[in-house]
């Protein structure tokens, strides 16, 4: 059994690990330590471009399936902002394929089917530390999440649309018109007191208290 230690010497090379799975992580952080590796890990996409461009990684071991940017973006981000970058592709067996498109588009020095081994990453060791490929991807970075670039477009004052004339805005409906109760029961009480006067005259005038 091999013993592992965490690395502490500064000059010692830095990897970024980039996996939402928790053992997947594991089982890299122990096969870099072994290999002298400071390491970083992060399960984000977005958050990994913004630490690959703060700490400047010399090797990004990154999952394809993450949260955030998915991995085949945020390497292609990387590349973009630092051109000389050992990228590792993992993948699981069943998108395999898929991954190998993503891998030359991105340009990465590696692919490895999860779970990775030791024995499965010292066989590509030459590669990883080989040449590093063209990533032909960078080209049509902006084409994969065209909503982001229509975003990040500013609105000139100028460029606004003038306002409408007066004449041309839509008349606003005039106030509903409200009930005068007041006034029905004012008409409504007069009616009454004259119908009752009327009554009282007509009973005076036949007991003899009126001269008509």
């Amino acid at each position: 059994m091999v013993r592992v230690t965490e690395v502490t010497d500064t000059d010692a090379p830095l990897a970024l690990l980039v996996d939402n799975n928790t053992m997947s992580l594991y089982r890299m952080h122990e096969i870099l330590r072994q290999k002298d590796y400071r390491i970083i890990e992060c399960k984000d996409g977005d958050k990994a471009v913004d630490i690959f461009i703060t700490e400047d990684p010399e090797l990004v071991v990154i999952s394809l399936d993450i949260p955030g940017l998915d991995g085949h973006i945020a390497a292609l981000e990387m590349r973009e902002s630092r051109n000389q970058t050992r990228i590792i592709f993992t993948t699981p067996r069943n998108k395999l394929e898929l991954s190998r498109d993503a891998a030359f588009s991105a340009g990465a020095v590696a692919l490895l089917e999860k779970p990775v081994s030791k024995t499965s990453f010292d066989e590509i060791w030459d590669a990883i530390i080989g040449k590093i490929p063209d990533a032909p991807g960078l080209e049509d970075l902006d084409e994969l999440y065209p909503e982001m670039a229509d975003d990040s477009e500013e609105v000139e004052l100028e460029d606004l649309p003038p306002p409408p004339p007066p004449s041309a805005l839509p008349a606003s409906a005039p106030p509903p018109k409200r009930k005068k109760k007041g006034r029905g029961l004012l008409l409504i009480a007069i009616i009454l007191f004259i119908g009752a006067a009327g009554a009282i005259g007509y009973g005076l005038n036949e007991l003899g208290y009126l001269p008509f």
